[in-house]
């Protein structure tokens, strides 16, 4: 039954069938929560803006499932006046049912936007996506107010849906689904990894979408976008790489104990550097048989051996021979990318690592020249202090980020997202230069102010109490 791995490997078997799009005068709308991951994929390859659309069904008070009519943002109302005849609705009762949901979608919308602008949808093609489709009310309301904003064309693009809902969805210029199932029993039964997707989530892609666009780093699709096999020595490393078209630069991940490719941190992370316009190489470092081994997984040497054998595999691609090359650490990986750094040349521009342990990197510590970017977390106190004593050792240029209130793994609200964002911005500003990118460090993501006298050390708010 299972068809999708995670909401962004559905999003990119949707966008496979909106290819035709591309290049069009299109808007991707994505449905919070859950429909914003697919929608960004889907905007990420078509290449076109990413927005949210917000709306609220108005439901007759004695029977909520029902819908009256919908709300939008900007004051936007359509209502249904057979369903208003038919259940005796009154101007008072209409009017208390559309505070209540007014104030709803007000706060929503302050929460998603965080002060960004909607995006005007006026004379355009839009493309509204959702995760899945099982009723089909949300996604009819909002068709409904996409016209309302003026869309010249609207196209619902789902992964999976019923039948029945398909059947019903009349008001849609065009309905685009992967799988349509004999019955649907539930959206998420589709999914191997249906977590929900949070606010600071959605948050996250918007911004990576947005700044995507503003620097004209339209992925428009991938030139690649596999599984691959990296043989070293007598193993073969099991991995994935992404490429964006002419991809001008690729960021190898540096797993930690116990995490792997398919982890959702690192496949977070991953999105949102790909919606920078950044290609990315997620690969384990160890095979299954050598993870069993827990010694393996602290053999920072052999980590480290690994990760420059698969940047050596990279560099030897004609696709990526002339790319720029950045590690992003997470934990052990941390110190197994600083290790493999300090014997790399200059096409190694940058590192990042995410409660990280760079003391693991030892004496090769001061050798490492590539500009590196410490991220840790807050409440994270051993792991912070084991990163301000390797700064002392560290030569190169480098920056400590602390993300505050979160701890090792960054599971609390918009910690994540704000490490992502915090990781994006640094390799931006030294494997993408550009016009708008100034010096690393520097930009939206790295929100703070430094301890004491020492200027590179930032304190990082959680993205959901970020001002962008």
């Amino acid at each position: 039954m299972v068809l999708f791995s995670d909401r962004v490997d559905a999003g990119r078997q949707l966008a496979e069938r909106l290819q035709y799009l591309r290049g069009a005068d299109t808007i991707v709308l994505g449905l919070p929560r859950g429909g914003v991951p697919v929608a960004a994929e889907v905007a990420r390859v078509l290449g076109a803006p990413l927005d949210v659309i917000v709306v609220r069904k108005l439901g007759v008070p004695f029977q909520p499932e029902l819908a009256m009519g919908a709300i939008g943002e900007g004051g936007v109302r359509e209502l249904n006046p057979d369903i208003l005849s038919m259940a005796s609705i009154s101007d008072e009762e209409l009017a208390t049912v559309e505070r209540r949901e007014r104030a709803i979608l007000d706060a929503r919308v302050a929460e998603l936007r965080a002060g960004r602008e909607r995006i005007d949808v006026r004379g355009r093609t839009v493309v509204i996506v959702d995760d899945g489709i099982a009723t089909g009310a949300t996604a009819r309301a909002a068709g409904d107010v996409a016209r309302l904003h003026g869309a010249n064309r609207v196209i619902l693009a789902v992964p999976v849906a019923s039948a029945e809902a398909l059947v019903d969805l009349t008001g849609f210029d065009e309905l685009v689904c992967v799988h349509v199932p004999r019955r649907l029993v539930a959206v998420g039964n589709h999914y191997i990894d249906f977590a929900a997707t949070t606010d600071d989530e959605v948050t996250a892609l918007l911004d990576a979408a947005a700044r995507r666009i503003r620097t004209g780093r339209h992925a428009g699709g991938s030139g690649l976008d596999r599984d691959v096999e990296i043989p070293v020595g007598s193993v073969v490393l099991e991995g994935h790489l992404y490429l964006p078209e002419n991809a001008p630069a690729v960021v190898v991940f540096a797993h930690g104990s116990g995490s792997s490719r398919h982890s959702p941190r690192n496949q977070f992370v991953a999105d949102v550097l790909h919606r920078a316009g950044l290609g990315t190489l997620l690969l384990d470092l160890l095979t299954p048989g050598e993870e069993s081994d827990r010694a393996n997984v602290f053999d920072v040497g052999l980590l480290a051996g690994r990760l420059a054998a698969a940047t050596e595999w990279l560099l030897d691609r004609p696709d990526t021979r002339s790319c720029r090359i950045g590690y992003f650490g997470a934990s052990t990986g941390a110190g197994a990318a600083l290790w493999a750094a300090a014997d790399a040349d200059d096409r190694l521009a940058a590192i990042v690592s995410r409660g990280g342990r760079p003391d693991l990197a030892g004496d090769r510590l001061p050798e490492v020249t590539a500009p590196t970017l410490l991220i840790v977390g807050g409440t994270d106190p051993g792991v912070l202090d084991l990163n301000r004593r390797a700064r002392t050792r560290m030569r190169c240029r480098n920056r400590l980020a602390v993300v505050e209130g979160a701890t090792h793994l960054f599971e609390e609200p918009g910690a994540l997202a704000a490490a992502a964002n915090l990781a994006s911005d640094w390799f931006v500003s030294y494997l993408l230069p550009g016009p708008d990118t100034g010096e690393a460090g520097e930009s939206a993501g790295l929100v703070g102010v430094a301890e004491g006298d020492d200027a590179t050390e930032l304190r990082a708010q959680p993205e959901s109490d970020v001002q962008h």
